[in-house]
């Protein structure tokens, strides 16, 4: 019973550790915290026992005190028992690891279905059961970033829009990505799992306690991989039930209508917006980019040229190179206001403008 105790003294222990896995706060993550110290205390074991007897060995067999070494060729016992030793290890691991596995991968009858999709470089969540969509993308502040003020306590570990879910309650993740490998990873929920073009891989969890935990994106995936962080924040079910009517009625109010004629003032201000969202990490605030791969907006034959072709480029993106597509992750709305925004701010004064209009007649 002592040693018991001592066990899980040290195990408790190790759940707090810095210096360990973070506390787990799922299901999958207990399972693989519990596996991870199952493993190290048979390692443990095997060390002591291995290095004990080799040590003992040594000293009580040692030159000096007149031993000579024995000469043998064989012996068909010692053989068959350090083969039976280790099948018997392996398979006590094997049977827990295995049950880990299968479980990680039974993500059936969830309770809310989310589909996960990695753009560089911010998240879309895409709640099928409510019908809420939206983007996650770094907050921490560019000041922050280029060292001209003091970095903050979940510097690059923080978004503007949190993914949120209820505590108690499945959630599936449908997780893909629409140009490059990503991976969504979150240790206190025990998840990595890769997001990769024209695939849907699954995962799932199930959060014991409300709060607010970070990951980030795991996969090398171009220049800001460093700036796509994942927050998750897990609320009791009357306050999930809250975010939920908030954000539905926060969607309705700001739903810009694709019907109406906008001015060059609302469609530059609202630009303004998507172009530091979307398009300034790669070609800069002031447009004048990072040649040669994220060429300058500034005076480009695309922002000052043809306006049809300015439009393709930015909906279909350009294949071979860092400019991915927005056609999928802007409405008509904003896909209208950053082209006209390009066009007329950024040093560039072309004077034309696109209308939703003008984007939806080329969704056709």
């Amino acid at each position: 019973m002592g040693a018991l105790a001592t066990l899980m003294s040290m195990a408790a222990w190790a759940e707090e550790s810095k210096y360990n896995l973070p506390t787990p706060q799922s299901e999958v993550a207990q399972e693989i915290f519990d596996l991870h110290i199952l493993i190290m205390w048979v390692c443990v074991g095997i060390f002591v026992v291995v290095f004990g007897a080799m040590f003992y060995s040594i000293w009580k067999h040692r030159k000096s005190a007149g031993h000579k070494a024995a000469h043998f060729h064989e012996n068909t016992t010692v053989e068959v028992i350090w083969t039976i030793i280790p099948f018997i290890i392996l398979t006590a691991m094997a049977i827990p690891s295995t049950k880990a596995v299968l479980n990680m991968r039974d993500a059936s009858n969830p309770d809310i279905t989310i589909k996960v999709t990695g753009y560089q470089w911010k998240w879309e969540y895409d709640y099928r059961t409510e019908g809420i969509k939206f983007l996650s993308m770094l907050s921490t502040p560019r000041d922050q970033i280029e060292g001209s003020a003091k970095k903050g306590e979940n510097y690059l570990l923080e978004v503007d829009n949190a993914m949120v879910v209820p505590v108690g309650k499945k959630v599936r993740l449908l997780l893909t990505a629409n140009d490059v490998i990503h991976a969504w990873w979150v240790p206190a929920f025990g998840i990595k799992q890769d997001a990769i073009p024209g695939y849907i891989k699954d995962a799932w969890f199930i959060a014991k306690t409300p709060g607010t935990f970070r990951g980030q994106c795991a996969e090398l995936c171009g220049k800001d991989h460093g700036f796509m962080p994942i927050v998750v924040e897990v609320k009791s079910a009357d306050d999930y039930a809250k975010w939920v009517a908030d954000q539905k009625a926060k969607t309705a109010a700001v739903t810009l209508d694709p019907n109406k004629t906008y001015s060059a003032g609302e469609l530059k201000a609202q630009g303004e917006k998507v172009y530091a969202a979307n398009c300034a990490a790669c070609h800069q605030a002031n447009g004048a980019g990072l040649p040669p791969a994220f060429p300058a907006i500034t005076g480009s034959k695309i922002a000052t040229g043809d306006k049809a072709a300015h439009i393709a480029i930015v909906m279909n993106g350009k294949p071979g190179t860092a400019m991915a597509a927005f056609g999928k992750q802007l409405n008509d709305v904003d896909l209208a206001a950053v082209v006209s925004y390009e066009r007329n701010a950024l040093g560039n004064k072309t004077g034309d403008l696109v209308q939703p209009a003008d984007i939806k007649a080329l969704r056709k």
